[in-house]
């Protein structure tokens, strides 16, 4: 009989490591691009 040990933990943990490394990344772009962004629409507004 071969003991098999159960991944099913391993698995939800990499999915969850994965979810909060694309998070930061994507707080990092937004804390980097959000003035410019909100620069880019008020020129856009004042220019109507």
């Amino acid at each position: 009989m071969s003991f098999r040990p159960r991944e099913e933990g391993q698995g939800l943990l990499e999915y969850a490591l994965i979810l909060i490394l694309v998070a930061m990344v994507v707080l990092a772009l937004i804390t980097v691009l959000g003035p410019t962004v909100g620069n880019l629409f008020s020129n856009v507004v004042s220019s109507f």
